[in-house]
């Protein structure tokens, strides 16, 4: 590229860099002057930060292709090591720095991804995309020195405000989902058990995969089950 790089070029440069990893630009955040924003590798604040992550399953061909391709499978937090992999090069190129959900200082995703994307918690804790549903996650985010265009302003209704039934909450064997937030400690102590290793821990959360909405991007088997198993209990 020659020339001037606009604001509209770097976003089309980052979709065409990570879309062959299943890497989407999930949103946009600018930072007005004197609001707290996430600081620079050269000490200044932020104007914009992009958030990328997966929608569906998108990542999992490249990342279980990856990792089958390492001696050791990447390690303890492969996930993480494979989105470094893939985010912290083209931060380089950018000019952007890389955050990530793993890494200290620790930086509020949920917040951005409210913002950028106006999105709300389900009653699992987990932001549901009226789309996506609980099928999506963020992997990585860029921080630039310029304000970015941000997306059409979302205006789209809170599914599980309208959700008949319910069925996470009625779902959840540990009855840990609750309409007033999820409850850490009974869903914990159920993984433990016979019935969560055989149940939750082999398929999935049960709560999770009652959720009708985005049912057609779930995770497969095989990326559930390497959820389930990356949790310390």
């Amino acid at each position: 590229m020659t020339g001037p790089v606009t604001s509209n070029d770097v976003l089309s440069e980052l979709r065409a860099a990570l879309a062959p990893h299943g890497v989407f630009l999930r949103g946009v955040v600018r930072f007005a002057d004197g609001e707290t924003a996430p600081v620079l590798k050269d000490g200044q604040a932020a104007k914009s930060v992009v958030l990328l992550g997966n929608v569906g399953g998108s990542i999992w061909p490249v990342f279980e292709r990856w990792r089958d391709a390492l001696p050791d499978l990447g390690g303890e937090n492969p996930l993480d090591l494979w989105s470094k992999a893939v985010i912290e090069p083209v931060a380089r190129h950018l000019g952007a720095t890389a955050y990530f959900p793993s890494d200290p200082p620790w930086q509020p995703f949920q917040q951005w991804a409210m913002r950028a994307e106006g999105l709300k918690a389900s009653p699992l804790g987990i932001l549901i995309h009226p789309k996506y549903g609980l099928w999506h996650g963020y992997r990585g985010a860029l921080g630039f020195a310029q304000a970015l265009p941000l997306a059409a302003a979302h205006n789209h209704l809170h599914p599980c405000d309208h959700c008949p039934g319910k069925p996470c909450l009625a779902s959840c064997p540990s009855q840990a989902v609750l309409p007033s937030g999820f409850q850490i400690t009974p869903c914990r102590a159920h993984l433990k058990t016979m019935e969560g290793q055989s149940g939750c821990m082999a398929g999935g959360c049960i709560a999770r995969n009652a959720c009708p909405v985005g049912a057609g991007y779930r995770y497969s088997a095989e990326q559930l089950h390497f959820h389930m198993a990356s949790l310390s209990l």
